[in-house]
């Protein structure tokens, strides 16, 4: 299943950070969302991308969004790792790769890197813009700039 610009983002769960059970119908279809996969904790492109996303985050918390950052780590590594750059947003293991596969996030450079994509969900839960670029300065400001036009 690959979910597409239009669909409904149908419900799923995964472990947060702290390891407790994020259950994402208590975002879902009640919030704008961002939701963006990450190929690896504590990477340079990863970093980047996380520390930029916390230093806007206030600006999508004010615009009435959430953001999500999903890679395929352990609680412990995304604990770690959110700790270390101070990130204030969920952060979801997805060890088994059941939500990218869900989402349908591909490989990038010849399968070697889990791919980096950005979902951007309207407060209905339904899907309005995929960006999928392994640069990853290029998300934040992608995203920021749907957000403001989804709400204003």
């Amino acid at each position: 299943m690959s979910i597409k610009t239009g669909d409904i983002v149908p419900n799923f769960t995964a472990k947060d950070s702290h390891g407790e059970v994020f259950e994402s119908q208590s975002v879902l279809g009640r919030k704008p969302l961002v939701i963006y996969f990450y190929p690896k904790d504590n990477t340079p492109g990863c970093t980047t991308e996380a520390c930029s996303f916390r230093d806007q985050y206030e600006d999508f918390k004010d615009l009435g969004a959430e953001v999500i950052g999903i890679s395929s780590d352990s609680v412990k590594s995304h604990h770690k790792f959110a700790n270390k750059h101070q990130l204030p947003f969920i952060l979801l293991s997805d060890q088994d790769k059941k939500l990218r596969h869900l989402f349908g996030v591909r490989d990038n450079l010849f399968g070697l890197l889990p791919g980096r994509v950005t979902y951007i969900i309207d407060k209905n839960g339904v899907v309005i813009l995929i960006f999928d670029s392994m640069n990853a300065s290029k998300h934040i400001p992608k995203a920021l700039k749907t957000i403001k036009e989804l709400v204003l």
